[in-house]
């Protein structure tokens, strides 16, 4: 399967060598990707250079803003057969993938409509001059996507820097990349010049690092762990190229006593069973007040005991870990937590007819998680959900805000003054009062605080992120 397409054109990595795509839920190969490496990340970034410089690059704002509404009509014209292959892909029940592919129409759609609506400024100066501000593309611009939403995440950072003017090179993960061929294919369909968007398919150890490094690349933006974010930085860093970074979270859900918990309980469940926990931003520690813990986890427990895992076909509440590797270091969180006596309050069921084989795991409610504990801390990217009490509001923040992560919050109270508090006390990029998710929220922007990165994808803001500003000065005396 040749999966490299670079300036229009489809081919095999330059080495010929290749990647084996294996199916979560069986465990079990099912199809090949091309294991791109540097010679082809060179090529890619020369022919963006070209677009650039050519057909890509002479285009007028409106008539990319038309390209990317026209790529977002085929991509719902082939809603189905994408959510299939994301499904497949990542192992996500049906109806979660079928929601993808609606987001990153909405994406293309979005930004399509926006291409032309980003204006500059004019700065009274001098008596003689005119003096203008403008946004500019970057240029060159490297994306380097996650497996965990790779149909969302493809919408969420190409489609802004295309509606900006930039020519990207695409990097998806290795892991789940599927979709991102596919709509590469209509992006095709739609007409795009080529060069416009080139992906290269490979391991990030060598096609990510070598598109990371390149000099001639003038942007990055790359979502994954802290670890590889400091290596992204400090390749971007020798060529003084700007980077946007979501690294990554530690979220919590925060419940007061005066709370509406009907309303709060189901929300938390599924905050970390989506996609079976590996969602950066997912709420995966549950902070209760003293007061109502015992009555607030009973109902939690109840909903969570209630959770299923199944194939993609099955549609059930979650799917499978992504992979083996990630499902054992899941797999060793659960266990350490359980050998140090944290006590297990409830457990999801994985469906008796699920293959033996696949990369499946039970959700698990742990609690009370002592605070210190590397449950209450670390990033587990799987259904595990800690809980823990707290005192009051002070206690709360202090709880809230004890790990090294900053991407998103959950509130839920009924007291005006309190929601306001919280949402300037706790460090996060995006607080939620009596919600989480607000529905993906493609208006919303998106990015992290601390170590869970910085810069900001989604929303208007994006379309900054992907550009930046040119100050023209004329002297007309």
């Amino acid at each position: 399967m040749s999966t490299i397409f670079i300036n229009g054109k489809w081919a095999d990595a330059a080495s010929g060598e290749s990647i084996d795509v294996i199916n979560p839920s069986q465990g079990e190969k099912f199809t090949a990707i091309s294991r791109g490496k540097a010679e082809d990340i060179d090529r890619a970034v020369l022919a963006a250079q070209a677009a650039l410089e050519g057909e890509w690059g002479r285009l007028t704002a409106t008539e990319r803003g038309r390209l990317l509404c026209k790529l977002s009509q085929l991509i719902l014209d082939n809603a189905e057969d994408l959510a299939q292959i994301e499904a497949r892909d990542t192992g996500k029940p049906l109806t979660v993938a079928r929601n993808d592919v609606k987001v990153v129409a909405r994406y293309f759609e979005f930004y399509g409509a926006a291409a032309d609506k980003v204006h500059g400024q004019t700065i009274p100066y001098l008596d003689g001059f005119n003096v203008s501000v403008v946004r500019v593309p970057h240029g060159v611009t490297a994306h380097i996507i996650p497996w965990n939403y790779p149909a969302q995440m493809l919408g969420r950072t190409i489609a802004p820097a295309l509606a900006m003017g930039n020519a990207a090179v695409l990097k998806p993960s290795e892991d789940a990349c599927l979709s991102s061929i596919r709509i590469v294919e209509l992006v095709e369909e739609a007409g795009f010049p080529a060069g416009a968007l080139n992906l290269v398919t490979g391991f990030g150890y060598e096609a990510g690092a070598a598109l990371t490094a390149h000099p001639k690349i003038n942007f990055v933006t790359f979502t994954g762990s802290p670890e590889v974010g400091v290596m992204v930085q400090e390749a971007t860093a020798r060529n003084h190229v700007p980077c946007v970074l979501e690294l990554g979270g530690k979220s919590p859900q925060i419940v007061f006593e005066d709370a509406d918990l009907d309303k709060a309980a189901p929300q938390i469940v599924r905050a970390i069973v989506q996609n079976a926990g590996q969602t950066c931003s997912a709420g995966s520690r549950l902070l209760i007040q003293e007061s109502i813990y015992d009555r607030f986890i009973e109902k939690v427990a109840r909903l969570f005991a209630e959770v299923r895992v199944g194939t993609p076909e099955m549609d059930l509440d979650c799917g499978p870990i992504v992979s083996a590797r990630q499902q054992k270091r899941v797999r060793g969180f659960i266990d350490e937590a359980r050998a140090s006596g944290v006590p297990v309050l409830a457990e999801g069921k994985i469906a008796t007819d699920a293959p033996s084989s696949g990369f499946f795991v039970a959700p698990v409610l742990f609690g009370q998680v002592p605070r210190d504990h590397r449950l209450a801390c670390e990033e587990v990217f799987g259904p595990v959900l800690s809980a823990m009490p707290f005192k009051d509001e002070a206690d709360a923040v202090a709880l809230a805000n004890a790990t090294e992560f900053g991407l998103a919050a959950g509130v839920w109270t009924e007291n005006g003054s309190r929601q306001a508090r919280m949402a300037r006390k706790v460090i996060a990029g995006q607080v939620f009062i009596n919600c989480y998710g607000a529905g993906g929220g493609v208006e919303l922007p998106f990015g992290g605080m601390k170590k869970s990165g910085h810069g900001r994808e989604k929303g208007f803001l994006a379309l900054e992120e992907m550009s930046t500003i040119k100050t023209v000065v004329q002297n007309y005396n």
